[in-house]
């Protein structure tokens, strides 16, 4: 009876001790459908006295838990399925319901470890038995107890996790909560068996940390890559916008970035706050980066003595390996040095060998790895790339502060910009007064300047972008003849569609996405528009007076004559009011955001340059710089938005009407244009006094912009006047 008792203790069984399990049939071979032990005695033993019977039968269900608890670490720990997915026959058969895991596998190595302590304690029994007589059952009892509340708790827990199929992070979280129970042996195997799992997890971590690989071959790392179908999708996106961003590695290295990777909150642990993971992604990303920063930013120091050396090493390999080694031999040692790299694995080594998992000391490290990643990742962007001179290249070009180039392109293409733009040729028509004011105003030190590239984006697209220095000159000469026989037209003020575009590359494009191109492209067309318009407002001054000055000259060779240029002088003068009223404003206007707005905001944003050394950091410095500048200059509030713009485009009627003085009809459209004219300043005049936005945040701006208009009550006094054109007709 003792070895048979023995033997069922650590789950065989025999005519002693029965399998309830055998006797059934549509059996599930893992037993699932059972949820408690199936070893009883045999029904015809009946030499047990009944407290005998109750103690072994007490004792047995230790041998039904240790079965199952060894069935799960064989199966679990089963090496076949513990291999690369390159390596797996093509078509693989899926017999088994049961996904692979990684996971399962540590805990499982952790169960066998508590199995282990299980057969030595029974092994114990037994030779505490055989050397000395003393009561069996009672011995065994003594030996065995402890098991008691170990052995069912962790059935009971494997039972779940192959009914639910848990993996991954779901099962460490699922180990954390058992951890919370008030017996302190199974609180102390849970704890090993969460230890277990955390190292696989650091392992994950390290692999993501330090070399930026995703080692996570069944998905059950938190940090996940985006689905095949969603990369697919986002990089025939990206391959639409190569005439935007040509570089094909640094589209690669921008859809890595921003959508590659993403935080599954299934397989997250509960007790891994966001903000944690969130360092954890960024952290992976940015080792990627460094490690393979992109075709076209190679460092070149030094090149023709490592080239040669390389090549000699891996001569005996092939093209791909050639690649890698140049970026990861090179690039890699100069933008993360090998000792940041053992930092890093250092402080994740220190968190894997600790017996308990400190939240606090985790979530230190994580922040530490995330401040070294993102410091050389700002080296990277800031000092190697030269973000300073692209920011300074988009202040210039889009916030128009190379004003000497926009003011000759708009006098260039002044004449151009009268008639309606052609569909099929109005890029290429605006590329002859773009060239000419890049030859008169931009020096050939200008290295920016080949990444800008004009673009009409009112036409949808309908025509490619066109560089600066890819079109030949006899080209735009041709385009521009063709548009006398194109008979595709659009409105008049679609030139108002202008717009430009910034070639990135590499790992630039990390900082500057194509959402932040767009917001500098929005405030780009608004300030082109506001340019054009206080040209036009300059020009017609300069028509009238050279007008008037011809007039004069005629009066005074025919003094017998009628005296026409009285005539046209009284008629002008109301004009020259309303003109001054207009430009008054659009001069404010224009000062206001050149100076008031870019400029301050161009400080503030450089000084955060300087002082910070965070890659994170600075990226929401820039967000904050461009969401001012649109901010600031109203472009988000919808009903100033469109006064200004209606404004702006009654000054265009106004100066293009004004051409023709001697027309009746010019005049009375001119009568037309004043009247709107003045609605459009009351109404912009009681929304800047408004009472509702005295709270907002916006106010003091919209204050800041009153007080320039109305600096001396100027603009109060008049812009509730009445400014009549035909008041004084003659």
């Amino acid at each position: 009876m003792l070895h048979e008792l023995l033997f069922a203790l650590v789950g065989f069984t025999g005519d002693f001790v029965i399998d309830e399990r055998e006797n059934l049939e549509d059996e599930d071979e893992d037993g699932d459908c059972h949820v408690g032990p199936t070893f009883r005695l045999a029904p015809d033993l009946s030499f047990l006295d009944p407290s005998e019977r109750s103690a072994i039968e007490r004792l047995i269900p230790l041998g039904f838990y240790y079965r199952e608890l060894n069935r799960f670490a064989t199966k679990s720990r089963n090496l076949t399925w513990i291999q690369s997915p390159l390596e797996l026959p093509v078509p693989m058969p899926q017999p088994e319901k049961r996904r692979e895991s990684v996971y399962r596998r540590a805990i499982a190595n952790g169960i066998v470890e508590i199995l282990s302590v299980y057969r030595a304690a029974v092994l114990k029994v037994e030779q505490n038995l055989l050397s000395e007589p003393v009561p069996i059952l009672a011995t065994v009892t003594q030996g065995l107890h402890k098991f008691e509340v170990l052995l069912p708790p962790l059935y009971r827990l494997i039972t779940e996790i192959e009914k639910k199929d848990i993996r991954g992070g779901q099962l460490l979280n699922l180990l954390h909560k058992s951890c919370h129970c008030g017996v302190p042996e199974l609180q102390t195997c849970i704890q090993r068996l969460l230890w277990h799992g955390h190292q696989v997890m650091y392992n994950q971590l390290a692999s993501w940390m330090v070399y930026g690989f995703l080692q996570d071959p069944y998905g059950e790392f938190f940090i996940q890559r985006q689905d095949r179908q969603e990369r697919e999708s986002e990089k025939s996106r990206v391959d639409a916008e190569k005439s935007v961003q040509k570089s094909a590695d640094g589209a690669a290295l921008s859809i890595d970035w921003h959508s590659g990777y993403h935080i599954s909150l299934d397989m997250l642990p509960e007790y891994i706050q966001m903000p944690v993971a969130e360092s954890i992604l960024f952290a992976g990303k940015a080792i990627r980066v460094l490690r393979n920063p992109g075709s076209e930013f190679q460092l070149r120091v030094d090149s023709s003595n490592h080239s040669s050396r390389l090549k000699g090493v891996f001569s005996g390999f092939n093209d791909s390996t050639m690649d890698l080694s140049d970026e990861f031999g090179l690039d890699m040692q100069e933008l993360l040095p090998q000792s940041e790299a053992d930092k890093i694995d250092t402080m994740l080594q220190e968190l894997k060998v600790s017996t308990e998992f400190h939240k606090r000391l985790f979530e230190s490290a994580v922040s530490s790895i995330r401040t070294i990643a993102g410091n050389h990742l700002w080296q990277l962007v800031v000092v190697r790339a030269d973000l300073n001179g692209h920011l300074k290249a988009l202040k210039d070009y889009f916030l128009l502060a190379k004003g000497d180039f926009f003011q000759c392109f708009l006098e260039e293409g002044r004449q151009l910009m009268r008639l309606p733009p052609r569909q099929s040729t109005a890029e290429a028509d605006l590329m002859v007064p773009f060239q000419l004011a890049a030859l008169k105003t931009i020096g050939e030190e200008d290295k920016y300047f080949p990444r800008i590239s004009l673009r009409m984006s009112s036409f949808g697209g309908t025509n490619a972008t066109v560089a600066p220095k890819e079109i030949s000159m006899k080209t735009l000469a041709d385009s521009s003849l063709q548009r006398n026989t194109n008979a595709t037209e659009v409105a008049l003020d679609g030139w108002d569609g202008i717009s430009l575009e910034y070639s990135v590359e590499g790992p630039l494009q990390l900082f500057f996405t194509q959402e932040v191109i767009s917001k500098y492209r929005k405030v780009f067309q608004y300030l082109i528009r506001l340019k054009r318009t206080q040209m036009e407002l300059e020009r017609s001054w300069v028509a009238v007076i050279q007008q008037d000055h011809a007039d004069f000259s005629n009066h005074r060779r025919n003094r017998d004559s009628i005296p026409v240029s009285v005539l046209r002088s009284r008629r002008h003068q109301p004009m020259w009011r309303v003109r001054e009223h207009m430009i008054f404003l659009i001069r404010n206007l224009q000062f206001y955001i050149q100076v008031d707005v870019i400029e301050s905001q161009w400080n503030v944003l450089q000084t955060h340059v300087q002082e910070s050394h965070d890659f994170t950091e600075l990226v929401g410095f820039h967000q904050e710089y461009l969401m001012a500048l649109i901010s600031q200059s109203f472009l988000d509030i919808g009903s100033l938005s469109r006064i200004l713009d209606s404004i702006m485009k009654l000054c265009l009627q106004f100066c293009w009407n004004l051409e023709q003085q001697d027309s009746t009809s010019s005049l009375s459209e001119l009568e037309r244009i004043t009247e709107e004219f003045n609605k459009k300043s009351n109404s912009l005049y009681t929304i800047l006094r408004s009472s509702r936005i005295a709270g907002s945040q916006r106010a003091p701006y919209l204050r800041q912009f009153l007080m320039r208009l109305n600096f001396n009550r100027f603009f109060e006094d008049t812009a509730t006047g009445v400014i009549s054109v035909g008041k004084q007709r003659t």
